[in-house]
């Protein structure tokens, strides 16, 4: 990168060790409220994958809501979590996948190069791993563009990390 250049990366992260606390607070909730008594709602991580179940579509979809009430206190984008459909479950139970998304996808990250290279600046992007860099001679280009970023929905949580 030449020095008269200046650049910053777009990426959506999310902290998992936020998430486990999340999951493990909605878990102490779930377990002390009144009305999710003998419901037998639980809720369980493995990695970037929480599944939530209970014995009826209502108490997992309040549960559901007690997960995110949780993810958002501890400052996790709701647009991080794709939520799966909900399923029957074992012994008339049903279940619900909630999917922790982190990284912008190949086709996520070609939707945001062609959006920055639409706003017509003079900024160059440039694709690496799960990250958009967008590099400009003049750091007004670069704030423009994280101006536009921020007001356009791509569905996912963006971030602004390394701005130089």
């Amino acid at each position: 990168m030449p020095k008269d250049s200046f650049s910053f990366d777009v990426v959506s992260e999310v902290d998992m060790a936020e998430v486990t606390n999340a999951v493990d607070q909605a878990r102490r909730e779930v377990s002390t409220r009144f009305d999710f008594k003998n419901t037998e709602t639980s809720m369980d991580r493995d990695d970037a994958l929480i599944e939530v179940r209970s014995s009826t579509e209502d108490r997992l979809k309040a549960a559901v809501e007690v997960l995110k009430d949780k993810m958002v206190r501890r400052e996790i984008p709701l647009k991080a979590l794709a939520d799966g459909p909900v399923q029957p479950g074992a012994k008339s139970s049903v279940r619900q996948s909630i999917h922790v998304n982190s990284g912008i996808s190949d086709d996520k990250a070609r939707e945001i190069t062609k959006f920055v290279k639409g706003l017509g600046l003079k900024v160059q992007t440039q694709h690496q791993k799960d990250q958009v860099r967008v590099s400009a001679k003049k750091k007004d280009d670069l704030q423009a563009t994280i101006q536009a970023l921020k007001e356009h929905d791509f569905g996912i949580a963006l971030q602004f990390t390394n701005y130089r």
